[in-house]
């Protein structure tokens, strides 16, 4: 079995809960997953994924000695349709192209639906009220829906340091819970995050209302320098930016409660069952379930959702979040995350037939 999935590195999170579903449906398969890199990263060790190949052509040439009797094409892309074309497979299910006109077209009737929505702006923003993984689901024909969870495990010695540096966190201040602020995103729309002086604000707002909280910063690369001036001369702990994909989601699974927009972040903090108070402004909300472990904070701005990657606005979506809402948003996540995750929630063991957990 083959999985394209070249998307964005959150997108592709999201897209590990397909992965009971498949095998539920192909008990005995064997699962191969080409992604762009960096996102392999995630992937790596999975314990229901046997082979993960990126776009690189050493890694076609794998895929080229290979044959598969079933692939699952996720990206409505012309790479993905690309990579389809190295190697040889039966039936498709998600999305395929026309290969005289370069058009992207449901591989199957059942993706209809996933892919109209990419047309049409009206049905993305407000007729539908599913979530992507609902939509996923049914564009591949993977069986009735069961809202089955993010699967990204934590390996054995992630687990230990996820514990290890959970305890650091708590014990600088002598705290008892952890609230992580990811405070960025992707620059694709770079606007999914709030501002520098909003987190600060954010952060002063916190130490009084959570005094017993350690607040964390968490982010990329890209998030350094932001997250410096972020955390000038407030008592936070910023975690390390620049070591990689897997240590960047150990330290989200270290936090009890995640305060983000929608990225990457976000979808970690879902797959690492933390309660996730998410912010949305020029993204679709209901695209994106919570599994009873969070709140959508919606901005108020009229034109939101847009999904536009440049806005000239004066007012943008983002100084348009109440931060009482996510104040409020936390004080009930609180209470819901008292006993916030137990060791099984971050065991890499989780069973599923075929699978074996990663050492």
């Amino acid at each position: 079995m083959l999985i394209v999935h070249l998307g964005a590195l959150g997108a592709v999170v999201r897209s590990t809960s397909l992965l009971k579903a498949l095998k539920r449906k192909y008990p005995s398969s064997m699962i191969t997953w080409v992604t762009d890199a960096p996102a392999h990263h995630l992937l790596k060790n999975h314990p229901a994924i046997d082979r993960v190949l990126t776009t690189g052509e050493a890694d076609l040439l794998q895929l080229g000695a290979l044959e598969f009797e079933v692939a699952f094409v996720i990206d409505k892309s012309l790479k993905a349709a690309g990579v389809l074309k190295r190697t040889s497979v039966d039936q498709v299910f998600g999305f395929k192209v026309d290969t005289r006109n370069g058009a992207i077209l449901p591989a199957t009737e059942a993706a209809t639906e996933l892919w109209e929505l990419g047309l049409n702006n009206h049905k993305k923003f407000f007729e539908n009220k599913k979530p992507e993984t609902q939509l996923m689901i049914e564009a591949l024909e993977l069986g009735p829906y069961q809202r089955d969870d993010y699967w990204l495990p934590l390996t054995t010695d992630e687990e230990n340091l996820r514990q290890q540096r959970r305890s650091a966190f708590l014990a600088k201040n002598n705290k008892s819970y952890v609230i992580g602020l990811n405070t960025g995103c992707s620059n694709v729309i770079s606007y999914k995050k709030l501002t520098v002086e909003y987190h600060r604000d954010l952060i002063r707002r916190l130490h009084q209302e959570f005094p017993e909280a350690e607040v964390v910063l968490l982010g990329g690369p890209e998030d350094t320098k932001r997250n410096q001036e972020i955390a000038q001369d407030l008592n936070v702990i910023s975690t390390a930016t620049e070591s990689g994909l897997r240590d960047g989601l150990v330290s989200v699974a270290a936090c009890d409660i995640v305060v983000t927009g929608d990225s990457l972040g976000m979808h970690m903090a879902i797959s690492q069952k933390a309660q996730v108070i998410a912010w949305f402004g020029p993204t679709c909300a209901h695209e994106i379930d919570l599994y009873d472990r969070g709140v959508h904070i919606l901005t108020k701005s009229p034109c939101s959702p847009c999904w536009k990657r440049t806005c000239e606005k004066s007012i943008m979506c983002y100084d348009q979040v109440s931060l009482e809402e996510i104040v409020n948003a936390l004080k009930s996540s609180r209470a819901n995350s008292l006993s916030w995750r137990s060791s099984a929630l971050h065991s890499a063991a989780e069973e599923v037939p075929g699978a074996v957990a990663p050492a």
